[in-house]
């Protein structure tokens, strides 16, 4: 296993975590104080859905924080056609990276080439951007997360994420540690659904993940 950040104070927690906002109703105001809290604390990123990329990317013009954005979020069930679209709408409104949802029922039926075909279209139109799978592993078996993780990496993702936060379950030590068995050092892990405390992300990180996402990232860094 490759060697675990070590991580001093809260503070430093900062530079792993995707500053997460993605409920339907956010507000213009929403995106400011997001982007103003980002700034401020050193968060890696900020995620939020494809049409809201370019206000947060000229919010964050000239700052470290780059905004990413989600693809088929977050059920996953749409057409490819339809992931690759809102993932050229999204880089083309200023997107560093993207998060797809993969489409959890063709990988529980076993559709394992329409499942890395899905990912691998997303992956070619976001080049050099790096993609997150977002597997959803509360809805998965052990080998379901396995073989959507080694489908995801023989695609060309450079991520493999645990879950949406709107599915059935969150991230677990347990999960990210066998993502990061199955992709190995060379590859990301993000580990996203129930990150609220700063004991929860020193936990993800220590069992193999390399980014968080979270929509407690303020509360995380500061231990309010």
């Amino acid at each position: 296993m490759a060697d675990r950040p070590v991580i001093g104070s809260n503070r430093d927690l900062a530079t792993y975590i995707d500053h997460t906002l993605l409920r339907p109703d956010a507000t213009r105001e929403d995106l400011i104080r997001l982007c103003d809290e980002a700034r401020s604390y050193g968060f890696a990123t900020v995620c939020v859905t494809a049409r809201k990329v370019a206000l947060c990317a000229r919010l964050l013009e000239g700052c470290r924080t780059r905004p990413i954005a989600v693809v088929g979020f977050p059920s996953g069930t749409e057409s490819t056609q339809a992931k690759v679209a809102e993932a050229q709408e999204a880089i083309g409104a200023g997107a560093a990276e993207i998060d797809m949802v993969l489409h959890v029922g063709r990988l529980q039926a076993k559709d394992y080439a329409y499942v890395e075909a899905d990912i691998r279209a997303v992956v070619a139109v976001a080049g050099p951007r790096p993609v997150k799978v977002i597997l959803e592993t509360g809805a998965l078996n052990h080998s379901g997360k396995v073989i959507g993780c080694a489908l995801a990496k023989a695609a060309g993702a450079a991520f493999v994420k645990t879950s949406t936060g709107f599915g059935p379950g969150g991230a677990t030590v347990e999960d990210v540690a066998l993502m990061r068995q199955v992709v190995g050092d060379d590859f990301g892990v993000k580990a996203s659904g129930g990150v609220r405390t700063a004991a929860d992300a020193r936990r993800m990180l220590e069992a193999g993940a390399n980014r968080l996402g979270t929509s407690a990232s303020v509360a995380i860094v500061t231990g309010e």
